[in-house]
């Protein structure tokens, strides 16, 4: 049933949130003058010379103390004394001394840290053991291999009954100008509320960027970390994901995303569309930017609430209400049943008051404590790209065309399995008791028999018929690779998963590509380091790349300087030597233009190889509003190098687009 709690007809205008002009390039440009910004963080205040001696001298000592646990004392164990070094290191290294207590703020961290190291018991950390109180954590991401933070607050029962699984609501915070590392350990500390019934694990997500890429990573690495380390007390039926601002945009999209993951989302304000969210945005992005808003528009996942009970909350003359409506418009045409319910404060603006938090939690409940159905017999999921493929017992693998709306709709009636599909290429059906046992499956009205294996019941449509294989054999495609979950683009999503970056190792074939590529990596780095919260992680070659779970190679510079590349470039439709550059059947100055695309890699098939690139979107905006952070440049581009003083990656894009579904170029019409 579709549960409305309106509480006004009259909703106040959403504010547009400004976006820097448009520019040839395609990019944004960092303006001279910098005119002040509701996201700038506060002004810098350093602290005393004797408070910067006293820093350095216990980050010394802290430092010592976790060089020497390491390889004594496990490093789950081992990080959560680390954590507090990188939250001091940080600080310093960035200059981020936000507010005059910051230097206080870092002093605890390090003393924390070090309190930590004296209270291990053996190699127990004793400081896990802590009911009733918040308790930082930490994980170490496949991602990068950096240190996060998560913090856990824990109910004044909990472990007095060794039975009891606890109900877990995942919290994401809003957007904070001054927040690091530190700032986050130092506001998870004290006791938790007398009527707390719930675990609550509130996430980092590597600063402010709305849980998108390596932040939404973060959500699952730190609720994984959690659980691993106290399997039995947590009840997976019972995950609530909620969030205020920036919290409610992401709750937004990973929970549409991933609706079988979460028994109620809770998203509280935010944003759900770029488009009428981001101000002066053209009314329609080039073909290739316009495909990608589809990853995290999470208004274009609005039907999967089919999945998943929503509580929405909104103050009614808040601007951000409108990530409400957009959703709610979505759903009128709608014709199946969902759990919606939304939530309107009267004359309230952005904020999100006791009373309806405790309103917003009695809804919660109303599905947290029955928990999600784990073998639905239906399952209706909406995707864009299957990079998002998994609800309940279906995983769609492939679709048709990428960025284009597909849907599958599968059903377990009179022991069969009748599944329709909407631009959908490769699903398998698994985790359902009727899937091992079944012996035909009907499929867009065919009926289709299934192998009898102890692989998953995977389907795959081959020149329009749909037919039974192994999902082995569906996944093999390492001589022709073809788009599928994992593997699917566009440059961004190298970034959201285990990658290693190979820089240049001699001169190439021009001076300009080899000043381009040392200058990208540079600043790579650094965008990574402030705004991802990790230290880019390198590797001398291909050799030393882990293959675990898949990792993804990033190389800069061309097939002479980066001989990995030179490797691999003979296997990826583009032509390049040390005079032409051919991508898309045109040829372009190989000594004045430099390519930028992802690729999977030749060498394995089972990751990406990325070249010439980090993130496509720039620091301005992940300065700006969260909004920004789409892909610029799809999956390949050719940028014709126009360095500056300031800025020596500076150029024009003159060529970008999206790959096919089997990786090559798209035949011109």
């Amino acid at each position: 049933m579709r549960s409305l709690v309106p509480v006004s007809l009259l909703a106040a205008l959403a504010a547009l949130v400004a976006a820097p002009p448009a520019t040839t390039t395609g990019q944004d440009k960092k303006n001279d003058v910098k005119e002040p910004s509701a996201f700038d963080p506060p002004k810098v205040t350093k602290p005393s010379e004797e408070a910067l001696s006293q820093i350095k001298e216990k980050t010394e000592h802290l430092r010592k103390v976790v060089a020497g646990l390491a390889g004594k004392v496990p490093d789950d164990v081992v990080i959560e004394i680390a954590v507090f070094l990188k939250a001091a290191e940080q600080v310093v290294r960035l200059g981020e001394w936000y507010g005059p207590d910051s230097g206080k703020g870092v002093l605890a961290a390090l003393d924390e840290g070090l309190a930590r190291a004296k209270q291990l018991d053996g190699v127990r950390p004793a400081w896990r053991d802590a009911p009733g109180k918040w308790v930082v954590r930490a994980y170490r991401s496949e991602i990068d291999g950096s240190v996060q933070p998560y913090a856990v607050l824990l109910p004044r029962a909990y472990g007095k009954d060794p039975k009891r699984k606890w109900r877990l609501d995942i919290v994401l915070h809003g957007r904070d100008p001054a927040l690091t590392e530190a700032r986050f350990l130092a506001t998870h500390a004290g006791a938790a509320p007398e009527e707390l019934g719930y675990v609550q694990l509130d996430v980092y997500g590597r600063g402010n960027n709305a849980y998108r890429w390596a932040g939404e990573t973060d959500v699952f690495e730190a609720r994984d970390a959690f659980t691993r380390a106290a399997p039995d007390t947590i009840d997976r039926n019972r995950i609530v994901l909620r969030g205020f601002s920036m919290g409610g945009a992401g709750t937004w999209h990973i929970g549409l995303h991933h609706p079988s993951e979460f028994c109620v989302i809770g998203p509280g304000a935010g944003f759900t569309a770029t488009h009428g969210y981001v101000g002066n945005l053209p009314k329609e992005l080039p073909p290739h930017q316009e495909k990608c808003l589809r990853i995290y528009d999470a208004v274009d996942y609005a039907e999967n609430a089919f999945g998943v009970p929503v509580v929405a909350y909104s103050g009614e003359n808040d601007p951000q209400k409108r990530a409400t409506d957009n959703i709610e418009r979505a759903l009128k045409s709608f014709k199946e049943p969902v759990r919606f319910t939304a939530l309107v404060a009267p004359g309230v603006g952005h904020q999100m008051p006791k009373e309806w938090r405790d309103r917003a939690e009695g809804e919660y409940k109303k599905y947290a404590e029955p928990g999600r159905t784990t073998d639905p017999a239906r399952v209706r999921f909406v995707t864009y790209t299957p990079q998002y493929a998994t609800c309940n017992w279906v995983t769609v693998r492939a679709l048709d065309e990428t960025y284009t709306r597909a849907v599958i709709d599968a059903e377990y009636t009179n022991k069969t399995f009748v599944v329709k599909t909407s631009n959908v290429r490769r699903f398998d059906l698994k985790d359902h008791p009727g899937a091992f046992v079944v012996s035909e499956v009907t499929i867009d009205g065919t009926k289709v028999r299934c192998l009898r294996t102890a692989d998953q019941t995977a389907f795959e449509k081959r020149g329009g018929t749909w037919g039974a294989v192994r999902l082995a054999d569906a996944l093999s495609t390492r001589f022709s690779p073809d788009k599928r979950g994992g593997l699917q683009g566009p440059i961004d999503d190298a970034f959201r998963s285990s990658f290693r970056v190979v820089r240049a190792a001699r001169e190439g074939y021009s001076p300009a590509v080899d000043t381009y590529a040392a200058a990208a990596v540079d600043q790579f780095s650094a965008v990574w380091d402030r705004h991802f919260r990790g230290a880019l992680p390198f590797a001398a070659t291909v050799k030393d790349v882990p293959r675990y779970p898949r990792c993804n190679v990033v190389l800069f510079g061309d097939p002479r300087s980066n001989t990995v590349l030179g490797q691999v470039i003979d296997k990826i439709p583009v032509t390049w030597t040390p005079d032409r550059l051919v991508m898309n059947g045109v040829e372009y100055d190989a000594r004045t233009h430099v390519p930028v695309f992802i690729y999977p890699n030749p060498l394995d098939n089972a990751s990406y190889v990325v070249v010439n690139s980090g993130h496509t979107f720039k620091e301005a905006d992940l300065k700006g509003t969260n909004a920004l952070l789409y892909p610029r440049l799809g999956d390949w581009a050719v940028i014709k190098l126009a360095p500056g003083d300031k800025d020596p990656t500076a150029g024009e894009v003159v060529a970008a687009g999206i790959f096919d579904e089997n990786w090559q170029f798209t035949k011109k019409k």
